[in-house]
């Protein structure tokens, strides 16, 4: 059993956070990665912005600024994976690994205060997808650099399939700062008229996000705005995973064009998991998360984008082989296996 810390000093979250609220890939993340080592028999403690402590499931989630600000963290411990934030990569002075993982476009690591703490500590920076990895300069000082993929949620990837072929409903689930507004555009302008009576189900808004969704509420609440006056479209405020899965199980599609600054995509992946097909285009990572032409469609232009969905929204054929494949092929890597992958790090 190895002693494991992980900290992260961005948004309130714990354990718990998943089950009242939506919440962002990268705590996500941290939740379901620190579950999982615990699962595997190490000593969990998961150090976030949260005032009060919690044990919950294996994990003892501690306040990170119980004593002054970070002098909650131990000195030492067999892994310390500082999450993000480069305040946190100098913590732990005694940690016999350290792991540095990033989830953003790496970057932002190109600035002098990440630069000194990562010349000083070198430790191990670990990326989420093979895309992401490219984002950051080869210059930047480290102590190895490793790709480890988020795992998929448990409840994605054994959710039941036996439903019937959804009706013409596609849906959205994202930052509505990533491409909806150009979503909006080519449904009202390709798809809606071509699919009479279709609905796209818009599940987005600033409250995943915390402060920073803050931040970005006014650019946001434009493109919510248009999405409520867009023929077909249906807006509705971010609900938690399991509360989502019922409505991804009755859309026929996915539909999302991606961001260069999409260095995952869980809302893909778990899409996938369920047997939903996706139609994206090639930017970032979606070509990571959908397998052309098997569990979905990655297309380049808004002609294809629009000829794609309209297949998949039309066509029964169709819809069942990408549904099929992507049940049998978009479920097997699960956060079992990345707890593994960051185990074998110590």
């Amino acid at each position: 059993m190895a002693d494991i810390v992980i900290a992260d000093d961005g948004i309130l979250f714990n354990g718990r956070t998943p089950e009242v609220k939506p919440l962002g890939g990268a705590e996500s993340a941290v939740i379901q990665l620190a579950e999982a080592l615990a699962a595997r028999g190490h000593q969990v403690r998961a150090f976030t912005t949260e005032t009060q402590s919690l044990d919950y499931k294996g994990v003892s989630w501690l306040p990170l600024h119980a004593r002054g600000r970070y002098a909650a963290l131990p000195d030492t411990c067999d892994l310390y994976i500082a999450n993000r934030g480069d305040k946190l990569i100098s913590r732990v002075q005694n940690a016999k690994r350290r792991l540095f993982w990033v989830h953003n476009p790496a970057s932002y690591i190109a600035k002098w205060r990440y630069v000194t703490k990562l010349w000083s500590k070198r430790p191990t920076i670990v990326f989420i997808g093979d895309y992401h990895a490219t984002t950051c300069p080869n210059w930047i000082p480290d102590g190895g650099r490793k790709t480890i993929p988020y795992g998929v949620t448990e409840v994605f990837r054994t959710a039941d399939m036996h439903h019937d072929i959804p009706a013409a409903r596609a849906i959205f689930v994202s930052n509505p700062l990533r491409g909806l507004d150009w979503l909006l555009d080519v449904w009202q302008s390709a798809i809606l008229p071509r699919v009479p009576g279709a609905e796209l189900l818009v599940y987005s808004g600033a409250a995943t996000y915390g402060g920073v969704g803050d931040r970005k509420s006014a650019a946001m609440a434009r493109v919510l705005d248009r999405a409520r006056q867009t023929a077909g479209a249906v807006l509705r405020e971010p609900i938690p995973k399991a509360e989502l899965i019922p409505e991804l199980l009755n859309s026929r599609v996915m539909l999302y064009r991606g961001d260069l600054n999409e260095t995952y995509c869980a809302a893909l992946a778990e899409a996938q998991a369920l047997g939903v097909p996706c139609v994206v285009e090639r930017w970032g990572s979606t070509p990571e998360r959908v397998l052309h032409g098997i569990t979905g469609d990655v297309v380049d232009g808004e002609a294809a984008f629009a000829d794609a969905a309209v297949r998949v929204m039309l066509d029964d054929g169709v819809w069942q082989s990408y549904h099929d494949a992507a049940v049998q092929r978009q479920r097997s890597w699960s956060w079992d296996d990345a707890a593994q992958a960051f185990e074998a790090l110590i």
